[in-house]
């Protein structure tokens, strides 16, 4: 009998120092960048730039959270921007550094980044390097239109330990390289 109530108490002190292991949910950068890639074939888009259609198609995407030990999740992107003009079409390579803060919405269950600015912008079009300023408004306007409605994470709340972390208001704090989702205080 003194064996089985030593048992119950070691399972319960066991089950009481996983507790906080259960309680906070990470993403990491990779795990947003997997994510997002898989929602590269959305990102292609049919678009007006200054007046000029445009087709965009997201290459290549890289994440960086939490960069310097800043609350931001930094994106960049290579895109290949296709101008139909004059009847021929002008592929043109374009990199964005953005970055923006992270926002979890309870409702949706899932991250999104928000509040963005432009870091960096070049293009690579026909021997032309360089800025692409001009038109970098019209060029965030694409982004956060996307990053507006479309989530970079979404959690997986057929998962019966995230469902629950799910199910009570949740935080969302920036780590150097990742998202930490844990319950309000």
């Amino acid at each position: 009998m003194r064996f089985f109530i030593m048992l119950a108490a070691m399972l319960f002190l066991n089950g009481c120092a996983n507790l906080p292991q259960w309680s906070v949910f990470s993403i990491s950068d990779s795990e947003i960048e997997q994510a997002l890639d898989e929602q590269l074939v959305q990102l292609q888009k049919k678009a007006y730039l200054a007046g000029i259609p445009l087709m965009l198609s997201v290459d290549d995407l890289t994440v960086d959270i939490g960069p310097k030990g800043r609350d931001v999740v930094s994106l960049g992107t290579q895109a290949t921007a296709t101008v139909s003009a004059f009847g021929f079409n002008y592929p043109m390579k374009v990199s964005l550094m953005i970055e923006g803060t992270p926002y979890y919405d309870s409702e949706k269950k899932a991250i999104f980044v928000r509040s963005l600015s432009l870091l960096d912008s070049t293009i690579d079009a026909g021997g032309y390097r360089g800025n692409i300023a001009p038109v970098s408004g019209e060029m965030m306007m694409l982004v956060n239109g996307y990053l507006a409605s479309n989530p970079v994470y979404t959690l997986d709340t057929s998962n019966d330990v995230i469902g629950l972390l799910s199910s009570v208001p949740l935080s969302l704090d920036v780590e150097q390289g990742r998202l930490v989702l844990r319950p309000k205080r």
